[in-house]
């Protein structure tokens, strides 16, 4: 397998109640690409993390390309997150040319350019000039023009507008087939991705609640009595009424409420400080 999981829970602080990560186990083949679908807080980033090493696990089987992430780093992993874009180094006055040189663009050039090419990137932007939409391009041209076995995306096409979007998911999917490389993709943006997955798996509560089912959806797929012939966006948007109903009902038996707190008859301090010293009115 090129990613295996066993047993795998997580959480942020000792004296949590709820993990970020609850016994989670998945197996993905080589050449797989897998789209997670789950609301905000439902683990996926941490997964990701964790599978890219940056969280340490003593007590779970996780293995990438059937070495251990953490004590056998495998070759070939490469992990793409949010928080790339809002580093300082990376939104310091740099030209683009240059960063990516730096990092060894050009011993890439085939890939570089067919990433610039597809990401509409201007060789000649200042890191520190550009928008946040366009510094998630370099970003992109930056973790993939390196050939990858094990690409591990977490929501970095959020800031891409649509037909740049749907360009790099053709590409991504074509040098997967091409070179038999694993995608892992979380993101809430289902528009265009229909033909992209090979399985899609369903995140909630740190749970994974429907592990990675081969897609499309065929006559003899457990998924396929509820969904029957619907689109990724159809199934996305099915699992994410299901996960708010369910959080709704835990919250009617104690979980603690998200929203308005429209039964508090006392006002908050904060509530009585600010009305004390408000002049707006």
């Amino acid at each position: 397998m090129a990613v295996h999981i066993r047993a795998l829970s997580y959480a942020h602080n000792s004296n949590t109640q709820s993990p970020a990560l609850d016994s989670i186990s998945l197996d993905l083949p080589p050449g797989s690409r897998t789209v997670i679908v789950g609301p905000n807080g439902a683990g996926k980033s941490t997964l990701l993390q964790i599978l890219a090493g940056k969280r340490l696990v003593n007590t779970a089987d996780i293995r990438i390309k059937d070495r251990d992430v953490f004590r056998d780093s495998p070759p070939g992993v490469h992990f793409l997150g949010t928080e790339w874009a809002m580093n300082p180094v990376v939104r310091g006055d740099i030209v683009v040319s240059h960063f990516l040189d730096s990092v060894g663009g050009y011993r890439h050039k085939e890939r570089r350019d067919k990433l610039l090419d597809i990401l509409d990137v201007d060789l000649d932007w200042h890191m520190h000039e550009i928008s946040d939409g366009e510094r998630r391009r370099v970003q992109l041209v930056f973790g993939l023009m390196a050939p990858y076995d094990v690409l591990l995306l977490d929501e970095v096409t959020v800031d891409l507008d649509v037909l740049v979007r749907e360009e790099l998911m053709t590409f991504l999917k074509s040098d997967s087939e091409a070179r038999g490389a694993t995608i892992l993709y979380a993101t809430h943006i289902f528009d265009g991705l229909n033909d992209f997955p090979t399985h899609i798996a369903h995140m909630s509560l740190g749970s994974l609640k429907t592990a990675p089912s081969p897609w499309p959806l065929t006559p003899d797929s457990p998924l396929s009595i509820q969904f029957g012939s619907s689109t990724l966006y159809q199934v996305a948007l099915q699992w994410l009424r299901e996960d708010r109903e369910y959080r709704r009902d835990l919250e009617k038996q104690g979980r603690k409420l998200r929203g308005a707190r429209r039964e508090e008859a006392v006002p908050s301090d904060s509530e009585t400080f600010y009305r004390k010293y408000d002049y707006s009115h």
